[in-house]
């Protein structure tokens, strides 16, 4: 059965390709969960991120952002002194300060999932382009998102690190062609094709 390359690495890099990257994503609490691993990730590898995985939930509450959100310097403290996490307070408080603007998205829009898919319509985009040129490392759509994040106030929240979050949560369906997972996705998802402007 083929797969994306990416993700041959090790078991538990197989079971999130094969079971959660690129489903489309309606959950607010697994919302923040990604959007904060890549908060984490930024400078490092998303490997290390699915490593430590365990541990970033029993920091931060499974990524409940409501309690989250309430989190004070005896929390930021707790973290710092966990055994296996990753020692940057500066992403700690990062994560808990975007934990109060995502609450703020969620109570606007209802959900945060409906603020983010209201900005494709609710279609998940396939770009042929990236099966023959290869995956950018942002594009038009990540850079807006990534634009009204930081005006939200929002922080490690560049096109970049918004394109990653757009694929993992079905936004975007970057799979392979000839991987299993991209057809199954499709059956999913309402899909709109999509051409990249060769200066994004």
């Amino acid at each position: 059965m083929e797969k994306c390359q990416w993700c041959m690495c090790n078991e538990k890099m197989i079971r999130y390709h094969d079971e959660e990257w690129g489903v489309p994503l309606h959950d607010d609490r697994k919302q923040f969960e990604f959007l904060m691993m890549e908060v984490m990730q930024c400078g490092l590898n998303w490997n290390m991120m699915i490593q430590k995985r365990e541990i970033f939930r029993q920091c931060f509450d499974d990524f409940d952002f409501d309690k989250v959100a309430g989190y004070g310097e005896e929390d930021v403290e707790r973290i710092l002194q966990t055994e296996g996490m990753i020692r940057s307070e500066r992403k700690i408080r990062a994560v808990i300060h975007n934990a109060r603007c995502f609450q703020r998205i969620h109570q606007e829009a209802g959900s945060f999932s409906a603020y983010l898919w209201s900005f494709t319509g609710g279609k998940t985009y396939i770009y042929p382009s990236h099966q023959t040129e290869g995956l950018p490392a942002s594009n038009e759509l990540s850079d807006r998102i990534s634009r009204d994040l930081k005006k939200r106030g929002l922080k490690y929240m560049g096109p970049v690190t918004v394109y990653s979050h757009l694929q993992a949560c079905g936004i975007i369906n970057d799979h392979q062609r000839d991987c299993f997972r991209y057809g199954e996705l499709l059956k999913l998802a309402d899909v709109e094709e999509r051409g990249e402007r060769k200066n994004e």
